[in-house]
């Protein structure tokens, strides 16, 4: 039998992957605006990195208390 916190987290899940797939795309357009010939791939790296570590550092906080 599944957890109360996997339910709830089911029940949530496309909007989690709307604000993530928001968040990525919040980021693509800003470097967009402030670099005109940017290479979007290397862009890209750069930002999943950036929320790939950001995540690990507010796991570590959120579940150190």
């Amino acid at each position: 039998m599944e957890k109360i916190e996997e339910i709830e987290l089911k029940a949530h899940r496309n909007e989690l992957i709307a604000d993530m797939k928001g968040l990525v795309d919040k980021y693509r357009a800003i470097f967009g605006w402030d670099i005109p010939d940017i290479d979007q791939k290397a862009a890209d790296k750069l930002i999943f990195a950036a929320i790939r570590k950001e995540l690990d550092n507010i796991e570590k906080e959120l579940l150190a208390k």
